[in-house]
């Protein structure tokens, strides 16, 4: 599992997961004692992962009036990423990473933990969850169920961070918040909004801070 606290333009993003989680066996249940972790994925169109062949996007953010973006082709079935940006243009294959590849992927892993984190609760396996009920969400302050996910302090970029995320009663996420390793407040809280289903994967393409000075959002998305 690899995890990244990465500054943007001075924003903070964050990534928690494996190095290669896509193509790992996930854990399977019967319909009746499937965890709400599955469910959320679940409901996030995980259940048609295995046929994505191709998934390509642009990863934006915009603070005040900087604006950055990266755009991300990717074959996960065989591990290929290339990486277009203003700077560079890199392509690897994600298993046989080299240290001038290295950079560019955890730049890979943070901005498709943004993408695809209902995937993460069940690729992912160094952490712990516990579920409570009716919490006030960060920023609509609306009663939610609060899942929060504590990563160990042994593995990844940024060891023993947690992220509290807040779900509706379909299972969709709905706000989240980041609170690096040592902290007890969130260092950031987003919403998660205007879902779009692409071949199946219902992904959130804005997320936005409470005072409108963040905004985080996906262009050119395209699933195959």
């Amino acid at each position: 599992m690899k995890k990244l606290l990465l500054l943007v333009f001075a924003i903070t993003t964050f990534i928690n997961c494996k190095k290669n989680p896509e193509n790992t066996a996930t854990k399977t249940s019967s319909e009746k004692n499937i965890s709400v972790l599955e469910k959320v994925a679940n409901a996030h169109g995980f259940k048609n992962w295995s046929k994505i062949e191709k998934l390509n996007y642009t990863f934006n953010v915009d603070r005040d009036s900087s604006h950055f973006e990266r755009s991300w082709q990717w074959q996960p079935q065989k591990e290929q990423v290339k990486m277009l940006s203003a700077k560079d243009t890199v392509e690897y294959v994600r298993k046989e990473i080299d240290s001038l590849q290295q950079k560019a992927d955890q730049a890979f892993i943070n901005d498709k933990y943004w993408l695809l984190f209902p995937f993460q609760l069940v690729w992912d396996q160094s952490f712990e969850h516990t579920i409570k009920e009716n919490v006030k969400a960060p920023i609509s302050e609306k009663p939610m169920k609060e899942i929060t996910i504590a990563y160990d302090n042994e593995d990844g970029y940024t060891p023993g961070d947690t992220y509290k995320i807040y779900i509706d009663k379909d299972f969709i996420i709905r706000e989240w918040s980041y609170i690096a390793s040592g902290n007890k407040e969130p260092n950031l809280s987003t919403t998660w909004e205007n879902y779009q289903t692409y071949n199946g994967l219902k992904i959130a393409t804005t997320h936005q801070n409470k005072e409108g000075s963040f905004k985080l959002y996906f262009t050119n998305i395209k699933v195959e």
